[in-house]
């Protein structure tokens, strides 16, 4: 077994785990999920087969732990550019996040094309899907209703799923096309159309607002 071997097997547990979801996004990038076998993740990895069936017990369950570290990781992206600052701006920042790089990104529109397939066709991978939605639109929510709060206006729960729910199919949809259509759009286009859209929708202006602190 050679150094670098034995120094992976020194990492903690969550790092190990870690570091075969990373090896079954690339492999599930590169080859799609059929083409991410145990024996080409254990290889991605650096690992014995036999470690990869120790912390997950079938290919499905890492597939499936993999569907959800790659979406909640780009909505704890998003999110972490929207802590800071009045609630219009950090509104703002979430969404001109969520539209440009390194969110917008060919790799994990194709990541999720990939595992598409499996959501339709298991009720696992549908759970997953679903939970990873709720977590993204649960934060667009929050800072939405943060915005018509400073704003002085209703932010009613009916009102703010509405607008929650409105809001994320417009950036979810250019998300997908600035993702499938890296050269159909100029820098910070996406960003500028999901901000004057959702600040349409939600009735407050955003554009100005996502460069400021």
């Amino acid at each position: 077994m050679d150094r670098e071997r034995r120094k992976f097997e020194r990492k903690p547990a969550e790092a190990r785990k870690e570091a075969l979801i990373l090896a079954t996004l690339d492999l599930v990038a590169e080859n799609g999920v059929r083409g991410a076998t145990v024996r080409g993740i254990a290889k991605q990895a650096d690992v014995t087969q036999g470690l990869v069936r120790h912390y997950f017990s079938t290919k499905e369950e890492l597939i499936s732990a993999a569907y959800e570290y790659h979406m909640n990781a780009l909505t704890d992206q998003t999110a972490a550019s929207a802590k800071d600052g009045k609630a219009r701006s950090r509104l703002a920042r979430f969404i001109s996040a969520t539209l440009t790089p390194p969110v917008v990104d060919a790799r994990s529109v194709a990541l999720w094309a990939a595992f598409l397939n499996k959501v339709r066709h298991d009720a696992g991978m549908r759970a997953i899907h679903e939970r990873t939605y709720v977590y993204f639109r649960d934060h667009l929510e929050e800072l939405i209703k943060a915005a018509l709060d400073e704003a002085g206006q209703s932010s009613k729960s009916e009102k703010l799923r509405y607008l929650a729910i409105a809001g994320n199919a417009v950036i979810d949809g250019l998300w997908l096309e600035g993702g499938a259509l890296p050269d159909a759009f100029s820098s910070g286009e996406l960003a500028q159309i999901g901000l004057r859209s959702v600040g349409a929708i939600i009735e407050i202006p955003l554009e100005a607002e996502a460069e400021q602190p």
